[in-house]
């Protein structure tokens, strides 16, 4: 297996947020590479453990052999949304010190042209993060109702053009089936009329239909209430977004928790009634000059972080 370069983004940020304690159980649930992973082993005495998680194989497979003799790290294959059975079915309901969600997709799967994630690279139009199971972008497509594209590429890709982009990906599809990432970006490219300086016109769309190839936002909506039941009190949930829509539902999430429970306005509750799950620690980070300097792909980062307060 060819291995692609990896930068862990906001590393130090993270690692900062997490607070690390050196005999705590922390939750890599989107392990990547393993840039933050092999970071946060770093800072974990011999009682500290790593469950790390993701869906890709090639992922599993590198964290099986860089960290194969590391009693404290263990990996386990699929989606963050399993989160809480995968801790449960290790008694840690409660226990876990610190989640991190990096969010997206990572930077070796965008630059292995036959996962199909870039339109600068050509390869087989397919964009799973787990290629074991589910239907690629390519067998989406020549199915997909006109509709349902465009509603796809205009909620996820928020992209204006979403109706000229779904015609004409079911125009070109009748002359022949769209099967590689050039073929796509081609296509989209004639729909789009005009882009933002600097950005290419097939973007917003291969970003859409990734996030709905792969259940990106469900997988997040499903995960974050997952997170208070694995937590310790004083346990820290750190998640790193890298668009509008991902960083969209972090935040309401983090700042429902932290307001507590729903009560009209006019009553005259003090906040400590309201029963907030969690509270908010600092302010959203984003990346330094310095490290957009050595990796430009982390200048959409956002990091936001929580603190259980309760079980």
């Amino acid at each position: 297996m060819e291995e692609f370069e990896h930068r862990p983004v906001l590393r130090d940020e993270v690692l900062s947020a997490l607070n690390l304690r050196p005999g705590g159980i922390y939750v890599d649930a989107t392990f990547g590479r393993g840039g933050h992973a092999a970071a946060i082993l770093q800072q974990l005495g011999m009682d500290g453990r790593l469950l790390a998680m993701d869906r890709d194989p090639q992922a599993v497979e590198v964290a099986r052999k860089k960290f194969a003799d590391d009693a404290r790290f263990t990996i386990v294959r699929g989606p963050f949304s399993m989160l809480a059975q995968t801790i449960d079915d290790r008694g840690w309901g409660g226990k876990v010190a610190g989640v991190l969600l990096d969010l997206g997709v990572s930077s070796p799967q965008l630059d292995d042209a036959q996962r199909g994630f870039s339109f600068r690279l050509e390869g087989p139009l397919d964009m799973r993060m787990d290629p074991d199971s589910g239907e690629s972008v390519a067998e989406w497509l020549a199915h997909a109702e006109e509709k349902d594209i465009a509603r796809v590429v205009k909620e996820y890709g928020e992209e204006r053009f979403a109706k000229r982009v779904a015609r004409v990906i079911c125009m070109e599809r009748v002359r022949s089936p769209i099967l590689t990432t050039q073929r796509l970006a081609d296509i989209v490219s004639q729909a789009v009329p005009t882009r933002e300086p600097g950005q290419h016109r097939a973007t917003r769309t291969f970003q859409a239909l990734r996030i709905h190839i792969n259940r990106e936002l469900d997988e997040i909506k499903t995960v974050l209430p997952q997170t208070l039941r694995v937590l310790a009190p004083g346990g820290r949930l750190v998640v790193i977004s890298f668009h509008s829509l991902e960083d969209r539902l972090v935040k309401q999430f983090m700042r429902d928790q932290a307001k507590g429970d729903a009560y009209p306005p006019d009553l005259p509750i003090r906040h400590a009634e309201l029963r907030p799950r969690m509270k908010l620690v600092g302010k959203a980070v984003r990346a330094t000059p310095d490290e957009l300097a050595h990796n430009p792909r982390a200048r959409s980062a956002v990091m936001r972080v929580a603190e259980v307060l309760h079980a």
